[in-house]
């Protein structure tokens, strides 16, 4: 809520956006008990219907912090925005008077590119992290398995967490996907996006997934783009500079919820998944959402792969020019194999860090340490709070 409340302090709208049952309706009810508001769910025909004439009834609330959800069944409001964001600052109600949300990120950049350009913050909204979840008493469900959608995590049991995500996978497949993108065959996209869980952290290869769907290479683009824009899938894209190496150029592909992996997998349980071949590529997703979630702003992300076989999985350069190296490895007792060591001869950067499944805490040699997850998340904001 904070970084809402502090967008709004400088710009006149602020664009939250998120997936789905992420939480975003709830932070802004929230934050409309704190300051004159009016919310309206343009999902609802009513909301939508005392938009006939938006610029009138915009203006006739000009005093209050109008909340609009789902922004995209309205696009065509941007422009009545912009309009109304002009007139306000000569006014002189130049901050805090749109809180925008959307479920994907493509209508809201398009639109807003267009129309509100200098004129809107954006602020992404991310299902819970370990930092957001606290330290893990033992009753506490495990955030891996269930992935960090709110109902999802706080179901009951196990049982009713993945039945909740199997409904969310479908109701994307069969309503939001729809309303966002190209038609789309419900069961062709979900193919694909099982296809990228099997495939969890490897290159992307869409002539591959192209031939084992039967569809074209640049249907299959395409549909990897609708899922990015949806904030459901991640590309993490490979370190480009002139190191006189021969360096990998397709990006990695990672699905970005954990338990939106295990559950387009039918991975129900613990059991279930420390048997899964997907184990160690799982932790290595749900390792690099949490602490990309928790990087400084304007640090940069990305992975070290050559064709000799040096190999980082995640390269953070931070702001500041440094350069921090990051191998993640499932398991209690990790090991670094020869292709880390390489890339840090290449790289030279200037910390590393194998993030484990355990907590504690030691040197793993070379000037390399074992480390939990969240001791990691924790470090890198606390690198947000001293820029």
């Amino acid at each position: 809520m904070a970084a809402v409340a502090s967008a709004l302090q400088r710009q006149a709208a602020v664009a939250l956006l998120g997936p789905r049952q992420v939480g975003k309706t709830t932070l802004a009810l929230a934050l409309a008990e704190k300051t004159p508001s009016l919310y309206l769910d343009l999902e609802s025909r009513a909301d939508r219907a005392k938009l006939s004439d938006p610029a009138l009834f915009l203006e006739r609330h000009e005093d209050r912090l109008v909340i609009l959800d789902e922004i995209h069944r309205v696009p065509e409001l941007f422009q009545t925005l912009r309009g109304l964001i002009d007139r306000g600052r000569r006014k002189g109600r130049r901050t805090g008077r749109f809180l925008i949300l959307g479920s994907a990120s493509i209508d809201l950049l398009r639109q807003s590119g267009e129309s509100l350009a200098g004129r809107i913050a954006y602020v992404e909204m991310r299902p819970f992290d370990v930092l957001e979840i606290g330290p893990k008493p033992a009753a506490r469900p495990d955030l891996w398995l269930r992935g960090g959608f709110p109902d999802s995590y706080l179901a009951a049991d196990d049982g009713q967490s993945f039945a909740l995500r199997r409904d969310f996978i479908r109701t994307y497949l069969e309503r939001d996907v729809p309303m966002f993108g190209p038609r789309v065959p419900a069961e062709t996209l979900e193919r694909l996006w099982t296809m990228l869980a099997h495939g969890q952290g490897t290159l992307l290869n869409a002539s591959r997934l192209a031939a084992g769907l039967a569809i074209s290479v640049q249907s299959v683009t395409r549909y990897i783009d609708l899922l990015v824009d949806l904030l459901l899938v991640r590309r993490l894209s490979p370190f480009h500079a002139n190191l006189g190496k021969r360096l990998v150029k397709s990006p990695k592909v990672y699905v970005r919820d954990s338990g939106l992996v295990h559950a387009l997998l039918g991975i129900a349980d613990h059991d279930a998944l420390a048997g899964h071949p997907v184990v160690g590529a799982s932790w290595e997703g749900f390792v690099i959402e949490n602490l990309l979630s928790a990087m400084p702003d304007g640090t940069r992300a990305s992975f070290y792969r050559t064709a000799a076989g040096a190999e980082i999985d995640l390269l953070l350069e931070l702001p500041g020019g440094r350069r921090w190296a990051v191998e993640i490895k499932s398991g209690l007792s990790p090991r670094l194999e020869k292709g880390f060591h390489f890339a840090r001869q290449d790289l030279k950067p200037e910390k590393s860090f194998v993030v484990y499944s355990g907590d504690d805490r030691y040197p793993l040699g070379g000037d390399t340490e074992a480390i939990g997850l969240r001791e990691m998340a924790s470090i890198l904001a606390g690198e947000q709070s001293r820029k």
